[in-house]
């Protein structure tokens, strides 16, 4: 009896640890390869942080909404790095592009320098579907001239196609949409 059931067990341990592991994917965000020419040099200073994620989506798997009440946790398919570092770095990118300037740092930098334009970011929602995401941005902007800050919100929705992949890419088209609202606001605050 005992044999029988050391041989079950060692049968189940073999099966168990037999199997390969499951591949993973890892996915960025990236600015888009059709992104607009860097406007004319500028000498603005912009740091962009703090960036809020909500906590549903702020983990290494992609998140994907089945429904209006039941999302799915990909594990084959994750951020290769967390979102509260990748949006700031798409939207330094994004913005240095929009603003002709390379001196745009993220909150991961030194937030003490002497900053022209001050750019903190709260995403409310940060969703994934297989055919669309959608992002709701709140966002605002202080400079360092003084003044009432400028407050903003960007909503945006993309079409996803391609798996996780068109996800990746749909959430950094998106992203530079809201690094554009925000340069246009710069823009006007600059013009004053």
């Amino acid at each position: 009896m005992i044999r029988r059931m050391a041989a079950l067990a060692a049968a189940l341990l073999a099966c168990a640890c037999g199997g390969p592991e499951p591949r993973i994917d890892y996915y960025s965000l990236t600015p888009t390869p059709a992104a607009a020419p860097a406007s004319p040099a500028s000498k603005l200073s912009i740091h962009v942080g703090p960036v809020t994620v909500p906590d549903a989506v702020d983990r290494p798997q992609i998140v994907v909404r089945l429904d209006d009440n039941r999302v799915a946790i990909d594990d084959q398919h994750r951020w290769v790095e967390p979102l509260k570092n990748a949006i700031p770095r798409l939207l330094a990118d994004s913005l240095s592009r929009e603003l002709g300037t390379p001196d745009v740092l993220t909150s991961r930098q030194s937030s003490a320098l002497d900053i022209d334009y001050r750019v903190a970011v709260d995403v409310q929602h940060f969703d994934s579907s297989e055919n669309e995401v959608s992002e709701d941005v709140l966002w605002t902007i202080r400079s360092r001239k003084g003044g009432a800050p400028r407050l903003g919100r960007t909503t945006v929705r993309e079409s996803a196609a391609g798996g996780a992949a068109g996800i990746a890419a749909a959430h950094s088209r998106a992203i530079e949409r809201v690094a554009h609202d925000i340069a246009e606001a710069i823009r006007a605050m600059e013009s004053k």
